[in-house]
């Protein structure tokens, strides 16, 4: 099934509808990170100049990303090191071009950006870049927190600063391609379909009945013809329980549909009105890591938000090896409380 054609079936909720549409953004980044805030994955993407090698082209099967890369270089590291442009342009890089110095410790700043003058060298002033592609329009970026009053340094935020061009880039690990982003999206989709009773709970969410069981089948029908619902593999991801519903990756609880519709509960005297979390989040099977490019489908289920904080980003089994040990602690010395 296109995807125009899909875009003229039944609109789901509008909470569940925005759920997914966020799967194919990254997290959220404040004013005084480089990254953009919940933008598309397939942004930019920034590199740590150490993880480099391992970074250079995605894990995809892709050949590059699809709106380029920056790399973040170390200014300790760029001002110590013998020949330090020849080393980066070895590796394909440049200053001002794919690469930039990315101040962000106190002493950094003071040692390689103040006490230079500002400058690289003779000719080259130190300038804030400003654009997200070639040439990049300057030649470093700076996020440095302030200091105490008696250094004299106030908190530093010099390259991407502006509203329209906050934020350089997205992280490395969070990155996806737009064709992983949308077979995800259909995938994590029919997942939802995939819960016990989907359809009277759609209709319970504000769904006609005909229109919710129409979406329904052509969710599932194009998951299937794109080979994202394959039963075995989705069991053995912890994604779908024996019975073929999906599940909490963590707890293994069957999720319902009214738990993608139902704003998560706020401990008493901490309510806030703008509340938008769900009792359903987002999971990643194996977690993100520098390097693994995990936004993919078979990697992306459906668990409850309280599962998803608890598993953080240490991924499923480690969270599972510490509640194990949680639970031996707590057998040895309250045995009366299990």
């Amino acid at each position: 099934m296109s995807a125009a054609r899909s875009k003229r079936l039944p609109k789901l909720p509008d909470l569940i509808n925005r759920k997914l549409y966020k799967t194919g953004q990254t997290r959220g980044a404040t004013q005084g990170e480089i990254y953009q805030n919940r933008v598309g994955r397939s942004s930019t993407v920034l590199i740590p100049h150490r993880h480099f090698e391992a970074c250079r082209v995605p894990d995809d099967g892709t050949t590059a990303y699809e709106k380029g890369f920056i790399v973040l270089v170390s200014p300790s590291w760029y001002f110590e090191e013998q020949r330090a442009d020849e080393r980066l342009a070895d590796q394909g890089l440049r200053l001002g071009e794919n690469a930039l110095l990315f101040f962000q410790q106190p002493w950094e700043w003071r040692k390689y950006a103040d006490e230079r003058g500002m400058a690289i060298d003779d000719e080259r002033p130190l300038v804030p870049a400003i654009a997200r592609l070639a040439p990049l329009g300057g030649n470093y970026i700076a996020r440095v927190p302030g200091t105490t009053a008696a250094s004299g340094f106030g908190r530093i935020d010099r390259g991407f600063t502006t509203t329209d061009m906050r934020g350089a880039g997205v992280r490395v690990y969070e990155y996806a391609s737009e064709k992983n982003i949308t077979r995800a999206r259909v995938q994590l989709e029919a997942l939802i379909w995939m819960c016990r009773n989907a359809v009277d709970g759609m209709v319970k969410c504000g769904m006609k009945q005909d229109a919710a069981q129409l979406r329904r089948d052509k969710i599932v029908e194009q998951a299937e013809a794109d080979d994202l619902l394959d039963l075995d593999r989705l069991r053995g991801l912890r994604m779908v329980n024996p019975a073929g519903y999906t599940v909490c990756p963590l707890c293994l609880k069957e999720m319902t549909v009214a738990e993608f519709a139902t704003r998560s509960a706020q401990a008493e005297g901490r309510e806030t009105w703008d509340n938008t979390v769900t009792e359903a989040s987002l999971f990643h099977i194996q977690e993100l890591r520098i390097g693994r490019l995990q936004h993919k489908p078979y990697n992306l289920g459906w668990g409850h938000h309280h599962c998803n904080v608890v598993v953080k980003d240490y991924g499923i089994f480690k969270t599972l090896e510490w509640m194990r040990s949680v639970l031996e602690a707590n057998r040895e010395q309250h045995p009366e409380e299990l």
